[in-house]
């Protein structure tokens, strides 16, 4: 096999694994990788072949760590619906006694607060954010 194939094979796999990853770094080396192969197609030798596609694979990563792409989202785990699945669940509360009720759900009780705007009255609630064993909720 030539040298341009062994690039594109190597670049092949580095994009299946990055499907599996989830992630765009595997997929902005295998474009380093494809660099390298389209240097061996013009006749670079291969040292220099290697260099193309070590110096794209870098510069296509440090791009790809600077954009928005690169970096996770900053978000509050207590009202991420990621890490708590029971965000923007409902619950039912028949009684509020100071902005605080305590309600079934999921089969155990737990504390409930009125989140910011919310109105006490008794009815459905949405939770949106889960602090340790209470449960801070908006209106329905």
């Amino acid at each position: 096999m030539s040298d341009w194939m062994n690039w594109l094979v190597g670049a092949g796999i580095l994009v299946v694994a990055e499907m599996f990853t989830g992630t765009f770094y595997l997929l902005m080396i295998a474009i380093g990788l494809a660099f390298g192969a389209l240097a061996a197609l013009l006749g670079v030798s291969g040292p220099v072949q290697t260099l193309i596609a070590a110096g794209v694979g870098l510069v296509a990563t440090a791009v790809l760590h600077r954009s928005r792409f690169g970096r996770p989202a900053k978000r509050n785990p207590t009202r991420d619906q990621n890490v708590n699945l029971d965000i923007g669940a409902r619950v039912a509360v028949p009684l509020w006694q100071d902005g605080r009720a305590r309600v079934m759900y999921r089969g155990a009780l737990w504390d409930v607060e009125l989140g910011p705007g919310a109105l006490a009255e008794a009815g459905d609630y949405r939770i949106v954010e889960v602090q340790g064993n209470r449960l801070i909720v908006a209106n329905a």
